[in-house]
């Protein structure tokens, strides 16, 4: 085995370890579903039942359980053949959103405004996005844009030390839009390929977001009309369908442009990635299966509906 295939067999593995409660709670179901040719009306209750419990949200077990329906299986119907048929129609939703984020901007920076609840892992997100931009030769600079909690200054400047990317900062409780502001000006100065903006995470009072959010756009707009490039929300995989609540707040407050999950760790409920694409069609730019900074890899949405469906 190749250096190369080594990571990816590490990394198959640990997407497999992120969505095995998914897995076997869907797995668990499929065990006792046999038929001949076609599955029966039960059958395929049982069938969406089991895929609504998984988390992939009634919008797809729908779907997907009116492909089973007009599926014709030659054999007759075993669990693998059924968790082949499970995984294609996963992979037909997902293949559409599956979309890594580029650095296109001309001219430089491309803007990516980061947002999402705290505790949802927006800080480490940053720091992991911010390694994989420079693993494909791309400079970035960090800015701490979330500047009510001094914590969250502070645990972006240590991540930002720990990959070795500059990281503009303001003081606590001050102005997020002069920190952008100071940002993009330093970013253009210094020819950096990628500005990577954190931003507030509350959301107990959306007027106040929202009216930040738009003076951040406003400030950006003035420097870089194009800006920002990518705003992208973070979400995590353990708090299931409550995911679906936040991309519904978000889109209305921030104009979310695109999805990466994270805490993808064995306990968590990712089967919601399915749902999210479905309901959304929001790209899924990546998803994040650990605390390294390699945790953080582009979505695959094969690979991700074979490990769902129990086949990879």
């Amino acid at each position: 085995m190749s250096p190369s295939d080594s990571i990816e067999s590490s990394w198959s593995d640990r997407v497999l370890g992120g969505f095995r409660k998914t897995s076997e709670r869907l797995g668990e179901n499929i065990a006792g579903i046999v038929s001949k040719t076609r599955l029966d009306e039960s059958q395929l209750d049982e069938l969406e039942d089991a895929l609504i419990l998984s988390d992939l949200g009634p919008r797809a077990a729908a779907r997907i359980r009116e492909k089973l329906a007009g599926e014709r299986f030659e054999r007759g119907a075993d669990e693998a053949s059924i968790r082949a048929a499970v995984a294609e129609e996963i992979a037909a939703i997902l293949r559409p959103v599956a979309r890594q984020i580029d650095v296109v901007a001309f001219p430089r920076p491309q803007v990516i405004l980061v947002i999402g609840v705290n505790g949802s892992g927006k800080t480490t997100t940053i720091a992991k996005l911010a390694h994989y931009f420079q693993e494909l030769d791309y400079s970035v600079m960090l800015a701490a844009g979330d500047t009510f909690r001094a914590a969250a200054i502070q645990q972006l400047a240590v991540w930002a030390e720990r990959v070795g990317v500059p990281i503009i900062t303001g003081p606590e409780g001050g102005d997020p839009s002069a920190v952008v502001f100071d940002a993009v000006k330093a970013a253009t100065e210094q020819g950096i390929d990628a500005l990577i903006v954190d931003t507030a995470g509350r959301l107990h009072n959306k007027r106040e977001l929202m009216d930040e959010l738009a003076k951040i756009r406003r400030v950006l707009g003035r420097l870089n009309p194009e800006a920002p490039h990518d705003v992208v929300l973070v979400l995590d995989a353990t708090n299931g369908q409550n995911a679906l609540q936040q991309i519904d707040t978000f889109k209305e407050v921030a104009g979310v442009t695109g999805l990466i999950m994270t805490k993808l760790d064995g306990t968590a409920r990712g089967g919601v990635l399915v749902a999210a694409a479905e309901q959304y069609g929001l790209p899924i730019h990546a998803i994040g299966v650990g605390e390294k900074l390699d945790d953080l890899r582009p979505f695959d949405p094969d690979l991700v509906a074979r490990v769902i469906a129990g086949v990879a």
